[in-house]
């Protein structure tokens, strides 16, 4: 069974179709420029030939999936319909499909979305990412799940140039009764950070979220400056931080794949955060970055919701992504 009828299988029952119902809203744009596409070119052509190729290149690069994943995706599957002496074009999208699947397994870090916890330990998270992209609320809805899980959370607000930054993650940390440490404005980041790790501590927190800037047009500094907190956590809590999450906003298509270039020379990222997935037709942005830098998508936003941030889960991703409107 390929993995296009697998998907079908498996999200054909009833508790399946509302695990998979937040992805196959949250997808809905990106589903009509890419799956809806697929269908209409199927429906097209009887035999697949050097044109059904080109428009299917054309329809994988405009959802953003990158254009050396996009012609790594086709060749591979040029080479198994003529092994396979297959012509149908069906079988050909189906086979894209499996490719896409393929790709993001077999490239880079394993698949890790939860923090992982030790008792009596605190963790420490660094959020990183460009201004706007929805950093802090995204910081309010990961504090907000792992308050569910019964984890103690603070948070630090470490963009000390950004006045804005401060006042938004004291209203979130008001709003979740979350403890959060902050310094004067223009302070020395570190320092806050510093003061975060040390009050952590002593508090027993289990999750420490640290803000941290995004000027990414003074990237020198600010790289710099991301570095120089790494080195006050790692000092005062060996091993952490252990996470470190960009955000990225799924709109900015290739622009992301840019800044996680960026961030990733200067942090050492163990995970993406996507947010506003569903304010984009550029679904494939998420394949694109595993592809490029190997790091995977741990979260992904579907909605303004606090529990609209969901694990990201790549069955339901791509089933929301080309195959979603057979389950409503």
């Amino acid at each position: 069974m390929g993995l296009f009828n697998f998907l079908k299988s498996k999200f054909s029952g009833k508790k399946q179709k509302n695990d998979a119902q937040k992805y196959v809203v949250g997808m809905q744009k990106s589903r009509s420029s890419f799956g809806d596409r697929l269908k209409s070119l199927a429906g097209r052509y009887k035999n697949i030939n050097d044109a059904y190729f080109d428009e299917l290149a054309e329809i994988l690069i405009e959802a953003d999936v990158g254009t050396k994943l996009t012609f790594s995706i086709i060749e591979a599957t040029r080479e198994d319909a003529q092994k396979e002496k297959l012509s149908d074009p069906q079988t050909i999208n189906e086979l894209v499909v499996d490719k896409m699947f393929i790709s993001y397994v077999q490239t880079g870090e394993s698949i890790v979305n939860e923090i992982e916890f030790t008792p009596n330990e605190t963790k420490v998270l660094m959020m990183v990412g460009v201004n706007g992209v929805g950093k802090t609320t995204t910081i309010a809805k990961l504090a907000h799940r792992y308050q569910a899980q019964g984890k103690r959370v603070m948070l630090a607000a470490a963009d000390t140039f950004r006045a804005g930054a401060i006042e938004q993650l004291k209203v979130w940390a008001d709003r979740l009764h979350l403890p959060i440490i902050t310094g004067k404005d223009g302070v020395d980041p570190a320092s806050v950070v510093y003061d975060a790790v040390i009050a952590a501590q002593k508090e027993k927190i289990d999750l420490l979220i640290v803000d941290t800037a995004g000027r990414l047009q003074t990237k020198v500094n600010l790289m710099a400056e991301l570095s120089k907190m790494r080195r006050v956590i790692s000092k005062e809590l060996p091993g952490e931080p252990s996470e470190v999450f960009l955000v990225i906003d799924a709109t900015t298509g290739q622009n992301g794949v840019i800044q996680a270039k960026a961030f990733a020379e200067a942090t050492g990222i163990t995970g993406i955060v996507i947010t506003k997935m569903d304010g984009t037709a550029k679904g494939g942005i998420i394949l694109a970055i595993r592809d490029e830098l190997g790091i995977p998508v741990r979260f992904i936003g579907l909605g303004e919701g606090m529990d609209d941030l969901t694990e990201f889960d790549l069955d339901q991703y791509l089933y929301g992504l080309c195959l979603g409107d057979d389950i409503q």
